[in-house]
Formats: C-alpha cells, sequence, structure tokens
C-alpha cells in the first residue's frame, strides 16, 4: 500500500506571552491519547518518529516542535482515534507510558536552557510592544467603513453557493511556525500546496489582516464547516492563516518574516493595505515606520539569539544522553508500544 500524505503543523509556539500550547482542539475525536514521559526530548523525538514509520500506511498529523527542526511534539493518528504525543505537550492523555522503565535517566539539569528561554520571551514581549506602536500609525488612517464592506463582500462571495450544514462544526487551533532555536520557521508551502483557492493578503502591522481572516473563520463556522485557524507565533491573540478544506480555501498573512507568492493560476494577492489605508501613509509617516521598525526587527533578532543559545545547550545535554542509544533500542521500543 502506498503512504498516504502526511499533514505537517505545530500546537506549540514561542511567542510574545511565552510557550503558547494548541493541542487540546486538535484531539477532537481522538479516544486514546498516549503520553510519552521521559527526561530526554530527544529520544521521545526518536520514538515518535519510528512510531510514524510503523504506522505509514496511515494518514498521520505530524506535530512540529517549537524546540527546533530535531524535535517532534508528537503524531496525531485520526482514523485509529490515535495519538503519541511528548508528555511535556500533553495536556490530557488517557495513558502515561513512562520510558525510564526502558531507558533509565535521571531528570535533565535545564536552568540555563530555561533562563534563556525567559530572556527569549521577554525579548519578543517587548518587541509586542514596539509592534503595537507600529499598528497604531497605520490604525489611525484605515477606512473602517470600507473594511466592513470589504470583508463582508468577500464572505458572501466564498460562501454564497455553499449550502448551510445543519451540524456542529470544530475549530482547530494551531500554528503554521514559530520561534526557534533553528530561527524563525513555518510550514506555509506544505499547508497549501494541494489547495485549490489560495489567498496571499498584503499588508502592514494594523492593516486589519487577523480581524479579517477571523471573521472569515466565523463566517464558515457559522456556516456549518470545520476550519482551521493557526495563529500568530509572535503575537499569539493574532491569526495567521484560516483553512477551510470543505471549501478547498486558505487565506494567510503573506508578509515578513513568511512573505510568499502566488504558484498557481487559482491563486489570489488581497493588499489590505491599498484597500484599507489612506494613500500616502507609507511616504507621510516614513521615519517613523522606519524607527519603530527597526527597533521591532532588534528585538525579534535578540529573541531568536537567546532561543538558539537555549538550543545548543540543550543540544548538548540531549548528545551526552543519547549517545548511548542505539536505532535498534528505539526501535523495539516503538514496536513494544505499538503492541
Amino acid at each position: 500500500m502506498t503512504a498516504l500524505p502526511n499533514l505537517h503543523y505545530y500546537v506549540t509556539g514561542n511567542t510574545a506571552e511565552g510557550l503558547v500550547n494548541h493541542l487540546d482542539t486538535n484531539l477532537y475525536k481522538i479516544n486514546q491519547v498516549i503520553a510519552l514521559k521521559h527526561p530526554s526530548a530527544r529520544l521521545k523525538t526518536a520514538i515518535v518518529k519510528k512510531l510514524a514509520e510503523l504506522y505509514k500506511n496511515s494518514n498521520l498529523e505530524i506535530l512540529e516542535s517549537a524546540l527546533g527542526n530535531d524535535y517532534l511534539d508528537g503524531i496525531i493518528i485520526s482514523e485509529k482515534s490515535l495519538a503519541f504525543i511528548d508528555a511535556n505537550v500533553a495536556t490530557m492523555s488517557t495513558e502515561t507510558l513512562d520510558l525510564t522503565n526502558s531507558f533509565p535517566a535521571k531528570k535533565q539539569e535545564l536552568s540555563a536552557v530555561n533562563r534563556l528561554t525567559q530572556k527569549a520571551y521577554d525579548s519578543f514581549a517587548e518587541g509586542l510592544k514596539i509592534h503595537d506602536e507600529l499598528e497604531d500609525i497605520y490604525i489611525n488612517q484605515m477606512d473602517f467603513g470600507h473594511a466592513d464592506k470589504f470583508a463582508e463582500q468577500f464572505i458572501n462571495d466564498l460562501l454564497k453557493d455553499i449550502p448551510k450544514k445543519n451540524r456542529q462544526p470544530h475549530t482547530y487551533t494551531r500554528l503554521f511556525g514559530t520561534n526557534t532555536a533553528d530561527g524563525v520557521v513555518n510550514v506555509v508551502p506544505h499547508l497549501v500546496k494541494n489547495i485549490k483557492n489560495v489567498h496571499y493578503i498584503k499588508g502592514r502591522a494594523g492593516t486589519g489582516k487577523s480581524t479579517f481572516m477571523k471573521r472569515i473563520a466565523a463566517a464558515c463556522a457559522g456556516n456549518g464547516l470545520d476550519v482551521e485557524m493557526y495563529y500568530c507565533s509572535f503575537d499569539p491573540n493574532s491569526v495567521d492563516m484560516v483553512l477551510v478544506r470543505e471549501l478547498d480555501f486558505c487565506i494567510f498573512d503573506s508578509t515578513d518574516p513568511h512573505e510568499f507568492f502566488p504558484q498557481k493560476e487559482s491563486d489570489n494577492i488581497v493588499d489590505l493595505y491599498d484597500e484599507f489605508i489612506a494613500a500616502g501613509t507609507d511616504e507621510k509617516f516614513e521615519t517613523e515606520i522606519y524607527n519603530t521598525n527597526a527597533q521591532y526587527k532588534s528585538c525579534m533578532k535578540e529573541g531568536i539569539r537567546y532561543l538558539k543559545e537555549a538550543g545548543e545547550k540543550r543540544q548538548a545535554i540531549e548528545d551526552q544522553f543519547m549517545a548511548a542509544i542505539s536505532d535498534d533500542d528505539v526501535a523495539q521500543c516503538a514496536l513494544s508500544i505499538r503492541n
């Protein structure tokens, strides 16, 4: 049997409000949640990867990790109503497997890692305050009446031929990327690759991108459609993407640091700066915008630097532990878990 395509996304993220966790909404209709408990995140990731291989003929949801590209938070196998989740991420579980029975280990000394991670959060928080100042410039130049009418028309066009479903819809909350020890990462190309109708939102801070998408999400849910809402990994109260698979539809914030451009004829650009903001705003406030943006980016770079330092310290700890673990050991453990 040919392996089915897997879905990759994040449920955890390093934000201006600290670590966020969206796991719960993604365990909808999952009856068996197995939490993997062990001090080593690398070991748990290795076991999750082996489990993914064992379930390769199923359509898997791969939970990427805010720790970096070398880690995973878990996998969800919807067709089997089953999930394997890192116990540090699992907010609920039906069973906890203590892997120290097979791989004895002491608690890791992560005080330096945690201290650097908190410094990153503090830098992001300072960056958010500055970012709010940037937003204020554009908010004060916005035509709110036109923004409302534009959103209403967009939603009407999206749903005009879609019959309302008499069912309780579900909204999955996720992230399409986050700030990590490897920098700012995302899986946007993966998420939009097979979606027919993709809308790339352009604009500036404070031009209504998140509010616009929240209205679209609410309207789709009100029509009985399941919605995937991908939150911002910087400001966790802001939405960066709405994806509705039943409509083959996706709309997302396609601005720095996740800027992309249309790849298919059916793709569309929605420029909210041109639509909502008074002409000449960029030029009128050029110096203020430049200085504020520079301060904001400085805070972001500082935060990423702290995450990188934290990642290096974690890596040294993990390398020391994993040196004694073989692939066969991991494979045998994964096989015993599946059985």
